[in-house]
């Protein structure tokens, strides 16, 4: 039986390369005669830049200098695809987990940049890609692309120097800050700038880029309040500067990233789901029908999960040729009729009580590859005329 192994990283414990592997491991302790094709998979967040490395033979990466989230000077790779395109990843220069550890409520929120993003922009250019592959997800900053922006040449130099300071830095930006904007734009109009975000919320509001996030980043409610305000005087000065960039902050994932989706849709950049990006850049479907399972699984299986996300893309993909497929994580909180509707024959959990999931957290690829084990052990190809398992949910 051929199984195709398609899982997202387990945030905070596995990678996604490493929950694949973990996942195949379990899957031919049960079955070792099965042929297992490891594929692992991102929605655009941390790891996306190891994923298309794994799928693409050719590719190379280049180290960048850049300026990480909180100010500090630190390395980061750009991927160079075998066709020419340059793959970034935002985690690698504006992430959560490039801050120091402690409790998130100890984090400058404020503070945090995206300047870093603009260093690897810059390196991207320097290798003369004419498509820029970007993927948002997992950042620490609320600063709108601002200090993107500024690193590529947008603002005047005084307005730059505050700009790359983070989100709070925003407040009292003006038009005349950003002189450079519009010539940027113009030299940026011939370059392909793909956006890959699961996120599709809008700059402002409930669910923007400060309400919506700013909390999980560290910003107190006082915070919030100076990042929305900020975000909006940004936005101001942005449409002052150049008129053809207004009505940008509304639009699906100018949000994401703590408003860095804005920053790069200035730039010219058109978000898609990242999920599904990456999806074509691995050939997922071709290779979801070629396999008689699909196993997929992320960290916790949620409403989310089926809302873009890489185990409802998995599903997407193998839903056309018939493909069952199965999804493994950490915790599952769907109900069965949740978990049919989202095209799943089957959802598993490796922790089904609190013992359970701090054994898991301690050891969680043998954790998953022994859940993993356990689903294989009991599936029926289709072959065999039995379909697999009934869908529904176990722990």
């Amino acid at each position: 039986m051929r199984v195709l192994v398609a899982p997202d990283g387990f945030t905070g414990t596995l990678s996604a390369p490493e929950a694949a592997r973990a996942v195949a491991d379990g899957w031919l302790a049960a079955r070792p005669g099965d042929e297992v094709d490891l594929c692992p998979l991102s929605d655009g967040g941390p790891g996306f830049l190891d994923v298309l490395e794994a799928a693409a033979p050719g590719a190379h990466r280049v180290r960048v200098p850049v300026t990480g989230p909180p100010g500090e000077q630190l390395t980061a790779s750009l991927l160079v695809l075998a066709d020419g395109t340059a793959a970034v990843e935002s985690a690698l220069a504006c992430g959560t987990a490039l801050l120091p550890a402690g409790p998130v409520t100890e984090r400058d929120a404020l503070a945090a940049t995206t300047a870093g993003v603009g260093h690897l922009l810059a390196a991207a250019r320097t290798a003369r890609a004419r498509r820029i592959l970007v993927g948002l997800g997992g950042s620490a900053t609320t600063d709108g692309g601002a200090g993107a922006l500024a690193v590529l040449g947008a603002a005047t130099d005084d307005a730059a120097e505050r700009l790359v300071r983070g989100g709070g830095a925003l407040a009292g930006v003006l038009p005349a800050d950003l002189s450079g904007l519009a010539a940027l734009r113009l030299a940026w109009r011939g370059v392909d700038l793909v956006v890959a975000s699961d996120v599709d919320v809008p700059l402002h509001g409930p669910h923007g880029a400060a309400r919506g996030f700013g909390p999980q980043k560290g910003a107190s409610p006082a915070d919030v309040e100076a990042l929305a305000a900020a975000l909006a005087a940004w936005e101001a000065a942005v449409e002052g500067a150049d008129p053809g960039a207004a009505g940008l902050g509304p639009a699906p994932g100018s949000g994401a990233a703590g408003g860095l989706g804005y920053g790069l849709a200035v730039l010219g950049g058109r978000r898609v789901a990242g999920a599904l990006a990456v999806a074509e850049a691995v050939d997922l479907e071709r290779r979801a029908a070629a396999a008689d399972v699909v196993v997929t699984g992320e960290g916790c299986l949620d409403w989310q999960s089926l809302r873009g996300k890489v185990v409802a893309q998995a599903a997407a993909c193998a839903r056309s040729a018939g493909t069952p497929v199965v999804a493994v994580a950490g915790r599952v909180r769907l109900d069965a009729q949740q978990v049919a509707d989202g095209g799943l024959a089957l959802a598993r959990a490796v922790a089904h009580d609190e013992a359970s999931l701090a054994a898991s957290m301690a050891a969680p690829g043998p954790a998953l590859a022994a859940a993993v084990s356990e689903v294989a052990a009991s599936w029926a190809p289709r072959d065999a005329g039995l379909g697999g398992p009934v869908t529904g949910v176990t722990s």
